[in-house]
């Protein structure tokens, strides 16, 4: 599809009144939403490999419903509940949060509690409430677990437990010297000035990481700090050692003997595997990434994992300019075979069976003929064979494994489909249910129409890039209409953002009913397509992807 603008100069700009507004604001997402129903389930997975979800039905109500995911029944928790679980009684607590607790971090086992009080991390006993300073040293901007990477700060802790709940792996943050950012938050009355840490670009000092393991199963809680210099404060999954609200780059061996981790350096060029002993502090080095612009091993989570049992390391590199999988030795750091090949990029890791050597993994593009944006899930054994497909609908598919890694929900959609969840097999992909499919019926009975997906060549026709476009429902094809173009050129997301169905993307609808076509296309620097693709956006941010 190609789009003409015309704007001559003797246009006379058009008139619009509180009738063309009104019209305008229902078609945002505070009054389409409402309109869907049969959408958006996310799966509360139970220990016995049944899970829950709710969501909002045609008559507006959002029962419980529960599933057998072996069986593939459904039963609404509301008319049956004997049938359902019943709700888990809450974790002891005191009747008010004591004066100076942060948000705490529960143990794998549900026991302890790890927070932050005064620069030093504390755990608290979650049965009768006992709390117990595991640091001592930690002051003023140099303390343990915290949050601030600049750019975004909490009073959370940044901690991983180990598997038995006996240790942490955290860090001592050092940014003492660091320069400070100011904000002035202005209201009725006196404004209020923030400060924090915040290392800009140029600055000599940044913000520094000292690796310690907190040894809990002592008599008296042990800090074994790591034998290596500081770290820079970075993962290869953002730009904070805290990605989705937890340690990134860090990974307990099963039995809590050690700890692997990423270091990264501050420009996201070097990324070293380590293995640190959690009794003695040791280092080695395992293998090391090196690049000349970026690197970044996925999408919201690492695409690595240790492998203990069998002495191995799944890792992720793009040099092939696909983010790929690889093999290696996890002594040596010897590379044994690559594991997936082929156009479409490694976007996360979603299970492994180091048993039968077998990796589920999400990945975009692989699929011809189709947005190389939709995600699915596919199955391969660890030897590069049997890769399979095991979400076949043309469309962006979320997925969410069992416990177990024996069945998996997925939901998909497109920006012109509403979504439907299934319930599949994960070895055989076969359809044990269909769960909800969305209705959007009442939206459609509105006048609303979804966007077009449309795709053009980029200026210097080297790819084809993708996006939406979003038209007045009461189009005239006769006539021409000037563009908005809604830009975010990145280089860590594109304009159109997620692939899903949605009723309302931001307010482009509503944009368009004012007499406009509004477009979103995702220019190159994209991070989830090519190596080249993502690279082409490097130190160019100048660059608006007009």
């Amino acid at each position: 599809m190609s789009v003409v603008v015309a704007t001559p100069a003797f246009a006379q700009p058009r008139v619009l009144t509180a009738a063309d507004y009104a019209r305008a604001e229902r078609f945002l997402g505070f009054n389409t939403t409402p309109l869907v129903s049969g959408t958006g389930v996310v799966p509360s997975w139970l220990p016995d490999g049944r899970f829950t979800y709710r969501v909002r039905q045609a008559d507006g109500s959002s029962p419980l419903m529960l599933v057998d995911a072996v069986k593939g029944t459904k039963t609404n928790c509301a008319t049956t509940p004997s049938a359902c679980p019943a709700a888990p009684a809450p974790a002891a607590a005191p009747a008010q949060r004591p004066r100076g607790r942060a948000p705490e971090v529960l143990s794998p086992d549900g026991t302890k509690a790890a927070f932050i009080r005064d620069w030093n991390l504390w755990v608290r006993d979650v049965a009768t409430n006992q709390e117990t300073q595991v640091t001592t040293d930690g002051v003023k901007d140099y303390g343990y677990a915290t949050d601030n990477a600049g750019w975004v700060h909490s009073d959370r802790a940044i901690l991983l437990w180990s598997p038995d709940s006996k240790k942490i792996a955290t860090f001592q943050q050092d940014q003492r010297k660091v320069g400070e950012m100011y904000l002035v938050r202005t209201k009725v009355g006196h404004p209020e000035l923030s400060a924090w840490k915040y290392p800009l670009p140029g600055d000599s000092i940044v913000s520094m990481i000292e690796r310690v393991v907190i040894d809990l199963s002592a008599p008296t809680p042990k800090v074994v700090r790591f034998r290596m210099p500081p770290d820079e404060h970075r993962s290869s999954v953002c730009d904070h050692i805290a990605c989705g609200g937890k340690l990134a780059d860090t990974e307990w061996y099963p039995d809590g003997s050690q700890v692997a981790f990423l270091s990264n350096s501050r420009d996201h060029k070097i990324a070293t595997l380590r293995v640190a002993d959690a009794a003695t502090g040791a280092v080695r080095d395992v293998l090391r990434e090196e690049v000349a612009t970026q690197f970044e091993s996925g999408d919201g989570d690492q695409n690595w994992r240790v492998l203990p049992s069998s002495n191995e390391v799944i890792w992720f590199s793009e040099r092939d300019d696909w983010g790929q999988l690889y093999l290696y030795d996890l002594t040596t750091g010897a590379l044994k075979s690559q594991i997936t090949t082929g156009e479409g990029p490694v976007l996360s890791i979603e299970r492994i069976d180091p048993k039968s050597r077998t990796i589920w993994f999400v990945a975009a593009g692989k699929e011809k003929g189709r947005d190389p944006y939709f995600r699915h899930l596919y199955r391969i054994g660890m030897n590069g064979k049997g890769l399979t497909l095991l979400t076949p609908e043309d469309g962006d598919h979320n997925v969410s494994l069992s416990p177990d890694g024996t069945r998996f929900v997925d939901s998909w959609s497109r920006a012109d489909l509403p979504q439907t969840a299934v319930l599949r097999d994960t070895k055989t992909a076969k359809l044990i249910a269909t769960l909800e499919t969305g209705d959007i019926s009442k939206l459609v009975a509105t006048g609303w129409k979804p966007p077009t997906r449309i795709s053009v060549k980029d200026r210097n026709n080297t790819w084809d890039l993708y996006g939406l476009m979003w038209t007045p429902t009461t189009l005239d094809s006769t006539k021409q209409y000037p563009i908005i173009n809604y830009i975010y050129p990145g280089p860590q997301g594109g304009s159109v953002g997620s692939r899903q169905f949605s009723a309302a993307t931001r307010d482009n609808q509503a944009l368009a009913e004012l007499g406009f076509i509004v477009v979103a296309i995702d220019g190159t620097g994209n991070p989830t397509r090519s190596k080249s693709f993502h690279d082409a956006y490097y130190g160019r941010m100048s660059d608006n992807t007009l």
